[in-house]
């Protein structure tokens, strides 16, 4: 359990850098988006996206269940928000750059809800056993 916990954070950093990467290029016009423009959404939207993600990768390591439920909650905020804005636009949902960081962002989804569950599961107490009254009494 524990050795899957670990490789399974190891794979949303990697993904989490992969979407911020990704942001970065679009940013700096490395990989464009063919129908988005400047004015639909300026560079520092996708600056501030590649640094969200670049730190949300590295807090992942920090194995703190609270904040892969904010991880959670944001991630799927940043996919709901693309889909509700481009879901008639086919160039952009089909771009590389789209595919690409929504793939990457779909499986950190499943990744977190895992770590959050098996985080639950390792948390919980274990119940003991308190030996019953009968048994304290009896003589060995």
């Amino acid at each position: 359990m524990r050795t899957t916990t670990n490789t399974t954070m190891i794979a949303c950093t990697i993904l989490a850098l992969i979407a911020a990467l990704v942001y970065l290029l679009i940013g700096t016009n490395i990989a464009s988006i063919p129908t988005l423009g400047v004015e639909q959404a300026p560079v520092a939207i996708w600056h501030f996206a590649a640094g969200g993600y670049l730190a949300g990768g590295l807090l992942v390591l920090w194995r703190r269940r609270w904040l892969w439920m904010v991880g959670l909650g944001a991630n799927t905020f940043v996919i709901s928000i693309f889909f509700l804005a481009y879901h008639q636009e086919p160039e952009m949902m089909l771009s590389a750059a789209g595919l690409t960081t929504k793939t990457a962002q779909v499986l950190l989804e499943v990744g977190l809800i895992y770590l959050i569950v098996a985080g639950r599961r390792g948390a919980q107490p274990t119940r003991q056993i308190q030996p019953s009254p009968i048994e304290l009494t009896q003589p060995r």
